[in-house]
């Protein structure tokens, strides 16, 4: 089984920030383009933004990809 493409995991990503949006309303949209689906990104911007902890931004983060797989 192949791995899926760059292009193909940004697509998937796109997809996903209308949902990005609603549980972090703090965030903008461009913000979250411009993470392009990397967790630890969004989870320190997540930290930032809602002053939690790393593990509590990591656990956000962490539900929400298991939440919305493509």
């Amino acid at each position: 089984m192949s791995l899926p493409s760059v292009d193909a995991l940004k697509g998937q990503w796109k997809q996903q920030v209308g949902a990005a949006k609603i549980a972090w309303g703090k965030l903008t949209e461009d913000e979250l383009l411009r993470l392009e689906g990397h967790q630890e990104k969004l989870a320190g911007l997540v930290q930032e933004r809602y002053a939690v902890t790393r593990d509590e931004a990591d656990k956000q983060v962490k539900a929400f990809f298991e939440k919305n797989k493509a």
